[in-house]
């Protein structure tokens, strides 16, 4: 790793986040020929899962693999990678400065951050720790890995629409209401139409054996054996750097519920603050591994473009003084 006092020159684009999107980003700006540093806390989100998926011949690779080896290539391309917090950003007259948790700054033209967001689950005694692992959201990133098993989705305003995303990988989905709001006809009528059983009881504990999850016991005392849990997280963006750069979040809201927080941009990532982009799950809640690595790359082409107009209409003006 590269040490911030090496650090003796703004450099042009700073990236606050090195998952996939911030990787992605930095190699791409470094086969600009772009100097670019990467802020990491080491934190990812996917980090308790032993494997990511339909990501394109890295099908099954360790989350934390892919991070690992997204580093070396950016390194390759010239990126330097600061382990720390960013904690806030300011704007100077040639860009933006970001200062970690240490007291340390770094300064850059532009900014990019990839920082993503934190899944906030139900509490129920024994979930957070079986979290990914056979406690689940996304049936396109584990889903197959459960497939035929028996699986138990704990209510949430995502409930209707995950019970039949699951419905598709086994015929043996049960569905716990637990505190979600109530079901409506329509889709208790989808529900039975695809067999899928609902229980209408709050879910007490989450039941392991053997590091496995065999099920969960109701408030009733009731046990329901399983063999996977699918939850609808709260989606909280990891967004305080951008915040501290005026930036508001937005509330994603699904069927008249909120479902969690992200900052808005256009299509590829530039933010309503000039200079300010984001990319991943920061931005865009639902991405999985391969969209939030496409995603920074788009932003990193998108920011190396916007450095170019601004040096093309410095050039312009300097000849045009010279002229003079």
């Amino acid at each position: 790793m590269t040490s911030l006092t090496s650090q003796q020159a703004p450099v042009e684009v700073i990236i606050v986040g090195g998952g996939v999107a911030g990787l992605s980003a930095a190699v791409a700006l470094g086969r600009s020929r772009r100097s670019v540093v990467v802020i990491d806390a080491g934190d990812p989100r996917n980090a308790p899962a032993a494997h990511s998926h339909n990501y394109l011949t890295r099908d099954g690779e360790s989350p934390l693999e892919l991070v690992r080896l997204g580093r070396a290539e950016a390194q390759h391309y010239g990126a330097h990678i600061l382990e720390g917090t960013a904690r806030s950003a300011s704007r100077t007259e040639t860009g933006f400065e970001v200062t970690l948790a240490d007291g340390s700054t770094v300064e850059g033209r532009r900014l990019l951050v990839t920082t993503g967001l934190t899944d906030v689950l139900p509490s129920i005694p024994g979930l957070s720790e079986r979290w990914g692992r056979d406690v689940l959201h996304c049936p396109y990133c584990h889903g197959w890995e459960v497939r035929d098993r028996a699986i138990g989705i704990i209510g949430s305003a995502m409930t209707a629409h995950q019970a039949q995303m699951w419905r598709q990988l086994t015929d043996r989905v049960t569905v716990f209401s637990h505190t979600a709001p109530e079901f409506t006809a329509e889709q208790t009528q989808r529900f039975t139409a695809r067999g899928i059983e609902v229980v209408d009881e709050a879910i007490a504990r989450v039941d392991v054996e053997n590091d496995a999850i065999v099920g969960v016991t109701l408030g009733s005392g009731r046990q329901v054996r399983l063999e996977a849990l699918v939850v609808g997280p709260a989606f909280s963006s990891r967004a305080d750097i951008l915040v501290s750069l005026g930036l508001d979040t937005t509330e994603m809201v699904m069927n008249d519920h909120v479902l969690g927080t992200y900052i808005e941009a256009d299509p590829v990532g530039a933010t309503s603050v000039p200079g300010v982009w984001v990319a991943g799950n920061v931005a865009t809640p639902m991405d999985t591994v391969v969209a939030a690595s496409a995603a920074g790359v788009k932003a990193g082409a998108a920011i190396n473009g916007d450095l170019i107009e601004e040096e093309v209409r410095a050039a312009v003006e300097s000849a045009r003084a010279t002229v003079r």
